[in-house]
């Protein structure tokens, strides 16, 4: 059993894994946190269904957003002809997509109640 810690793949496996939640966070905070701030902070037309779908979107499942995802990458899906589906990409993106939602709502929250403190 413990021969198999010592392999190669377990490395590579790791790392592919590191990466692509290193990779996820990133473009989840550099697309998330603006977007929250500025939906805290500017007044603009829409905002108030963009509030709603932000606080909607926190309490849907992952495993909806996650099936939305594999049908849009999926080979009849509308994203199909890129071949996306299953590659780390496909997972940066699915882990991005899951984690902006939260850090758009979250820093939303936050910079709501610091306002009205």
């Amino acid at each position: 059993m413990w021969a198999a810690f010592e392999t190669a793949e377990l490395g590579h496996i790791v790392g592919l894994s590191l990466t692509v939640s290193l990779s996820a966070t990133v473009v989840a905070a550099v697309v998330g946190l603006p977007s929250g701030a500025a939906l805290a902070v500017c007044r603009f037309p829409g905002r108030r269904m963009l509030v709603l779908l932000t606080n909607a979107f926190l309490g849907l499942p992952p495993v909806v957003v996650g099936l939305a995802l594999y049908l849009m990458l999926s080979r009849s899906g509308p994203l199909g002809a890129l071949t996306f589906l299953f590659t780390p990409g496909a997972m940066v993106l699915a882990q991005a997509v899951l984690a902006r939602i939260s850090h758009r709502g979250l820093v939303f929250e936050a910079r709501w109640r610091a306002a009205a403190l």
